[in-house]
């Protein structure tokens, strides 16, 4: 077995200055995202400070344009930092809290936000000021979210809102909601329109924390809409474009959180081969037995197959190609990737993987949710089937 991990093949596409982008959030989330994750993922506690580490490192503003207090970065760009963050930090449950602010408050204000709501919000969600949250699950509305009952009616120069929303990731913090609801349900998806709705708002109640397996420092909850009032100007779109911004939001959802769990997996790797070179039985390094190589191989395998598929979407996306199909496939393959390879260091490692101390139990737990969010395996399955004509 190699001496050292050879990290070249796994940058080789990318820029000189991407490269730097990605050592450079290495390096902050190795310094800033590790400070007492044991409790911290025990007390599931959010960590305010660590979200304004990452506002002032530039984070919260990635593909935020210059104008707007952001950096203005390509869609590659950002991937990089991602994936540079998802190794060096050991709060990967803050990174989720991040992708969701980005992904599914910023970014839709950004593509579909009128100029007013631009200068109104994006520079407070960029510097950290302002947290971001996207209410569009329903009790009764998760996979098959356009069946949601949340409705909307105009009056005037207003929306009413009532219905409720449940896996909310940031729904305790967030200052900003990014929230789907249906004019005319009998249009089905076609009735439903986006909308922003301020923490402050009359009738915006988060009424539940909700507990989770893993991700435990991102927290999540339910948020009701009560006769909640939202003035025309903060209509997201045009009315029934909600379907639109939603599934846009998903499409870069989908790519960009991935990133994390790339560099994720190289941690794991890198670590799996450490112990499996020093960790010794029966007089020789466990690395020397074929049962732990091949799963070392195979963490290998799993890594350099999901690094082309994931960097594939911000290809795309930068020539303003669409990636949804592309974006399933990634998430499908790259979530599964993540747990496999989290259950293979977990053998590796043995009895001491088992134990909260070396935190590989709680990335395990982490991994878990992978194939749940931003759509279940089994809806990026349908979409991939649907676009082979099945």
């Amino acid at each position: 077995m190699a001496a050292a991990f050879n990290d070249s093949e796994l940058v080789s596409e990318l820029s000189e200055e991407q490269q730097k982008l990605r050592e450079g959030a290495i390096e902050f989330a190795r310094t800033e995202l590790c400070e007492e994750m044991i409790r911290r993922d025990r007390d599931e506690e959010f960590s305010r400070e660590a979200w304004r580490k990452c506002a002032a490192f530039g984070v919260l503003g990635m593909p935020v344009s210059r104008q707007y207090g952001g950096m203005g970065l390509g869609i590659m760009d950002v991937i990089a930092v991602m994936e540079g963050l998802g190794y060096g930090a050991a709060d990967q449950g803050l990174l989720f809290s991040i992708n969701a602010h980005l992904w599914t408050t910023t970014l839709p204000i950004s593509l579909y936000g009128s100029e007013e709501q631009r200068q109104r919000y994006l520079p407070s969600l960029s510097n950290g000021e302002w947290i971001g949250a996207n209410a569009a699950s329903e009790p009764d509305a998760g996979s098959d979210v356009f069946s949601m009952r949340t409705r909307a009616e105009r009056k005037d120069d207003r929306y009413v809102l009532n219905g409720t929303k449940t896996f909310v990731t940031n729904a305790q913090v967030a200052d900003l909601f990014v929230a789907y609801a249906t004019l005319e349900p009998a249009l089905g998806p076609m009735g439903i329109t986006a909308f922003l709705v301020e923490r402050d708002s009359p009738g915006v109640f988060v009424s539940k924390k909700l507990e989770k397996m893993g991700l435990r420092t991102s927290p999540m909850g339910e948020v009701i809409f009560d006769n909640c009032e939202v003035p025309v100007s903060n209509r997201l779109g045009r009315e029934g474009r909600g379907v639109t911004v939603f599934e846009s939001s998903m499409e870069w959802e989908r790519g960009c959180i991935l990133a994390n769990s790339l560099g994720m997996m190289r941690k794991q790797l890198e670590r799996s081969i450490r112990h499996a070179q020093s960790r010794k039985q029966f007089g020789k390094s466990i690395g020397k037995f074929q049962s732990v190589a091949n799963r070392i191989v195979d963490m290998k395998v799993r890594l350099d197959t999901c690094r082309p598929l994931v960097y594939r979407i911000g290809w795309l996306k930068e020539r303003g190609r669409d990636a949804m199909l592309e974006a399933s496939v990634a998430k499908l393959y790259v979530a599964e990737s993540l747990i496999a390879n989290c259950q293979d260091a977990m053998q590796i490692f043995g009895g001491y993987g088992y134990m909260v101390e070396q935190q590989i139990e709680r990335e395990l737990r982490d991994a878990m949710g992978s194939t749940l969010y931003s759509g279940t395996s089994e809806i990026q399955r349908n979409i991939i089937a649907k676009s082979l004509g099945l």
